[in-house]
């Protein structure tokens, strides 16, 4: 194998299908990177066994072949390489030698036939969303997922068709989000829990934005560069492949019966009011300090065409804030934690909320006003009485 390319197009190829190798491997070849070379592309891949990623890009190429070498190995050389190009030769079988302007390195790897097979699945439902209608519905979906597999399907995101709309739904059991994503032409059946790591990586891909960098404020959303193309999704009983561009992510779905959460929606409100987004999200930041103290317990209170939020008393002190609203409907109380408020408002896309209660005993529910397809619930904390 002996191949040119652009650096930073091997450095990105590399970032992006290192994402699918897990720090903490059951086989040593898993921290590996798998390259190969044919025609007039460089295709590189990484897997965990459960999840893996496969981007190509243009190179020139001298001699076609394949190898497979520690990621970090190869990383390391690449992103402090300043310069724009790199030659990949294999020597003696397993070794790869990298050369550019003012640097080499010798990296020692493995034949392909060691890497794992990573089979394209066997499609049963295929179809395309425009990107950046999905990208919205992703940011506003996946973060509400479950941060541990204690109950697997819990960890992903549910999928289902319903008439014209694909619906997304995550929860943890003490917060849920649901997106409903206008889609045409769909007759199969679609059911499925998707890991939600998958559709992180898939943000990555077509947001250019690290999952752990997401969650930036609302006014600089409006900023986000509109996303243009479709993103390719294709099913089968026990797997996903999800298209966009060059690359590629292929996983396994989730086993198992997602929770039936439309039991545990409101079936009524009581009290109803809009409420600025921005002054909202700052309020509760700053209350957050005293929260901490006390569950991030945090009480909304809606009167006298007031939104008031309260901590209690603490060692540290109290903090309470207004917000000027209009009320529609009953004076109303509810204790809701801080830190899940927080993690909502920093990935809602837009200037006002429409919060609904019905009382302190059942979740509150934020929407968008005039707009049904994305819904959040929170669910109380306990509320200790002044």
């Amino acid at each position: 194998m002996k191949f040119s390319c652009k650096t930073q197009d091997l450095l990105t190829g590399l970032q992006l299908v290192s994402r699918a190798i897990s720090k903490q491997q059951t086989l040593p070849i898993l921290g590996n990177v798998l390259m190969q070379v044919e025609g007039k592309r460089c295709t590189l891949s990484g897997t965990n066994l459960e999840l893996s990623i496969v981007t190509n890009f243009e190179a020139q190429i001298e001699n076609e072949g394949g190898i497979t070498v520690p990621a970090k190995a190869i990383l390391n050389f690449i992103q402090y390489n300043q310069d724009k190009e790199v030659l990949l030769e294999t020597s003696e079988g397993t070794h790869l030698s990298l050369k550019s302007k003012h640097a080499k390195a010798t990296i020692a790897g493995e034949a392909v036939a060691e890497y794992p097979v990573i089979a394209p699945i066997e499609k049963k439902t295929s179809f395309s969303l425009p990107v950046d209608p999905l990208l919205d519905a992703l940011n506003a979906v996946t973060f509400a997922c479950a941060k541990t597999t204690s109950r697997p399907v819990l960890s992903g995101v549910y999928v289902r068709l319903e008439k014209n709309e694909l619906v997304l739904v995550a929860t943890d059991s003490y917060r849920l989000s649901e997106y409903r994503l206008p889609v045409q032409g769909l007759s199969s059946e679609i059911s499925c829990i998707i890991p939600v790591k998958v559709l992180e990586e898939l943000r990555v891909i077509i947001g250019g934005k690290p999952a752990e960098e997401e969650g930036e404020a609302t006014e600089k959303k409006a900023e986000r560069k509109k996303e243009k193309g479709n993103v390719d999704i294709s099913l089968s009983n026990q797997q996903i492949e999800v298209r966009s561009g060059s690359t590629q992510i292929l996983s396994r779905l989730i086993d198992g019966k997602f929770p039936n959460y439309e039991q545990i929606l409101p079936k009524e409100k009581k009290t109803s009011t809009v409420v600025s987004t921005k002054e909202l999200l700052t309020a509760v930041k700053r209350m957050h300090y005293f929260a901490k103290e006390v569950n991030n317990s945090i009480t909304f209170t809606l009167e006298k065409e007031n939104l008031k939020l309260s901590t209690q008393e603490t060692q540290l002190g109290k903090d309470e804030s207004f917000i000027a609203v209009k009320i529609d409907g009953d004076n109303n109380k509810i204790a809701l934690s801080s830190t899940y408020l927080i993690d909502f408002l920093a990935h809602v896309d837009g200037d006002s909320l429409l919060l609904e209660l019905s009382d302190k005993m059942h979740p509150a529910v934020f929407k968008l006003p005039g707009d049904e397809k994305f819904l959040h619930i929170i669910m109380p904390l306990r509320m200790t009485e002044d």
